[in-house]
């Protein structure tokens, strides 16, 4: 089993925004793409919200043809139905980070709720992108120096390591 400190949840938004925008959701995904001992958590009901968003913003072609691909890169949780997906699957997943658009989950009164259920903590991209670093974890996570990212992020012909 992965570290939790080296698991990570998107939330829906940051998924699409990712595939559809790029900016600092592209940043934060490439950040943990890039690295094959990051881990990254989702569940069905998580990765079904992002599809239909894709599928609403874009074509339905390319939010099918998203799925397989976010499908192998991510660890899959199930989580009881009505929790809110992105938290559920760091609960489940074991997950610190939880990468998120949604304001209301990064207050100071639900951080203090989400904490008493889990430890993490819920950012946006842009702050993940300037507060993560791996060389600080991969001693601890993996041992020795940090050689830096050791795959091509944008490599959609992986299946998963």
């Amino acid at each position: 089993m992965t570290d939790p400190i080296a698991t990570v949840v998107a939330d829906a938004d940051v998924l699409a925004a990712d595939l559809l925008l790029g900016g600092t959701a592209r940043e934060a995904m490439d950040l943990v793409r890039g690295h094959s001992w990051l881990r990254l958590v989702a569940s069905d009901v998580l990765l079904d919200d992002a599809e239909r968003v894709i599928a609403e913003l874009s074509e339905t072609s390319l939010a099918a043809d998203w799925r397989p691909m976010i499908d192998s890169l991510v660890q899959l949780v199930e989580h009881p139905e009505g929790d809110h997906p992105a938290i559920a699957c760091a609960l489940h997943g074991d997950a610190r980070h939880v990468l998120s658009f949604d304001d209301t989950l990064q207050t100071a009164e639900a951080a203090a709720g989400i904490r008493a259920r889990v430890e993490t903590s819920v950012k946006s991209p842009d702050q993940f992108v300037r507060l993560f670093d791996p060389a600080a974890i991969y001693p601890e996570v993996v041992g020795g120096s940090y050689p830096g990212p050791d795959r091509d992020p944008r490599d959609s012909d992986r299946t998963g390591d």
